[in-house]
């Protein structure tokens, strides 16, 4: 077994939480989504650890996006799919969030993720869209679909979101 042993770096750097977290008695969930999309509002720590970032926002429905690295692989030499997981939960939640208005929030209660295909760094940019299925007074449901290069599928899911 051979390797070039090259070391690689990366360097992160984010904004304090507290700055970039919504204050829900201020701003909707819309708006906080556009907030951040616009550049007006840093996007919270783990969108930079990760390296997501929102690529548009409506009214139930939300897209983000990332572009896959080495940084992102588990042993096999593909992204991990906890990254695809959190792709798809950031979208998802981003969905119910967009519908929410001054005074409410959500959390996510119950996730399930279907992998269709590997994706790794030669991929290219992925793309997660999801929408709201269901948005009750407690209680909303979300679909999201990630594609790689040319529109392929490589995962889906649903999430399970409380409001409060």
């Amino acid at each position: 077994m051979t390797s070039d042993n090259k070391e690689r770096t990366r360097t992160i750097t984010w904004e304090d939480p507290k700055i970039s977290a919504r204050d829900a008695n201020a701003l909707s969930g819309l708006d906080y989504l556009k907030s951040i999309k616009g550049g007006n509002i840093s996007p919270p720590p783990i969108a930079r650890l990760v390296g997501y970032k929102v690529d548009d926002v409506e009214t139930g429905a939300a897209v983000f996006e990332i572009e896959p690295g080495e940084y992102h692989y588990n042993p096999f030499s593909t992204v991990h799919g906890g990254i695809l997981s959190t792709l798809l939960d950031t979208t998802m939640t981003a969905a119910v969030l967009s519908t929410l208005p001054i005074g409410k929030s959500c959390s996510t209660l119950e996730l399930k993720i279907n992998f269709v295909r590997p994706v790794t760094a030669k991929t290219g940019l992925i793309r997660c869209r999801a929408e709201i299925v269901h948005s009750g007074s407690r209680i909303a449901t979300a679909s999201g679909k990630v594609f790689g290069d040319k529109e392929k599928l490589v995962a889906h899911g649903i999430s399970t979101c409380i409001i409060f």
